[in-house]
């Protein structure tokens, strides 16, 4: 089943012996609340108290990991590159300080100022951009040339999706007992690591993605049963989960994930108020 996509299950223990001395291994809670409200048991992995607040320093953080075989094996890697308004920026430049690799994160000029401070401190170079699919692509390829340096794609690299998978492990290590996992989806790095984990080691699990219904194309590709990205740039307060789902985690998700549900954007305000940035 594995030889199929991207990554695997021994590419994501692989990655857990890289990044397990450094990143935590983040507390699963439980609220009684909650349980009474959905009739059943909820468990919360808080990836919120991973470091830079976010799941993503588990893929940058691996994939960085891997220059130092990359360079013995010849290549002339200088610098890291990356594309992001937030939590992959901020990963990608404090694995890079870890590993002691110049970054340089390319950021619409119209990012929040706090998401640039916060990639600023842990040691990136901004190059900014204007908010278009083809203005990000035209500065990342002219930063990748300028630096000599490697694309580290925030949800199509191979390495991070396995690195985000380490998630996956953990979770079926504290809930052994777990029956669904529900993970939400952007451009589907975290889910592909999660499913390729858990369905490969307990096939019962259901694994269930969630998205915006304004930014809903993992639905509707899942409901056709093709790659359908979003046709222009959804409209939702959810900004961590605006990016398309990619070539390669559809297949994954194509497979492994057992369903989609959405949410309107008044059920997001209403369980998540927006704090003030």
């Amino acid at each position: 089943m594995e030889s199929q996509y991207c990554v695997s299950l021994a590419s994501v223990q692989k990655a857990h012996m890289v990044i397990c001395d450094v990143v935590h291994q983040t507390p699963v809670l439980t609220n009684s609340t909650l349980d009474k409200r959905a009739d059943r048991k909820i468990f919360l992995k808080c990836e919120l108290f991973q470091k830079t607040g976010s799941f993503k320093i588990r893929g940058a953080l691996n994939a960085v990991s891997s220059l130092s075989a990359r360079r013995q094996n010849g290549e002339d890697v200088r610098a890291v590159v990356t594309h992001s308004s937030g939590n992959h920026g901020q990963a990608l430049a404090l694995a890079a300080q870890m590993q002691g690799i110049p970054s340089y994160v390319v950021v619409p000029r119209n990012a929040p100022a706090c998401k640039k401070a916060a990639i600023l401190e842990y040691g990136a170079q901004i190059v900014e951009c204007e908010p278009s699919d083809q203005s990000r692509t035209e500065t990342v390829s002219k930063v990748i040339m300028e630096t000599q340096g490697i694309l580290i794609h925030s949800n199509q690299d191979p390495l991070v999706i396995a690195g985000q998978g380490t998630i996956g492990l953990e979770i079926l290590q504290q809930v052994p007992d777990v029956q669904a996992v529900v993970v939400p989806v952007g451009g589907g790095g975290m889910i592909s690591g999660i499913a390729v984990a858990i369905k490969t080691q307990r096939p019962q699990v259901k694994i269930y993605a969630a998205e915006p219904e304004n930014a809903d194309d993992c639905y509707r590709s899942k409901q056709c049963g093709c790659l359908t990205p979003n046709a222009s740039p959804p409209v939702t307060v959810a900004d961590g989960v605006k990016t398309s789902i990619g070539e390669k985690t559809w297949p994954i998700i194509r497979d492994l994930v057992d369903d989609v549900f959405t949410v309107s954007e008044e059920e997001i305000k209403v369980s998540a108020p927006q704090p003030a940035c």
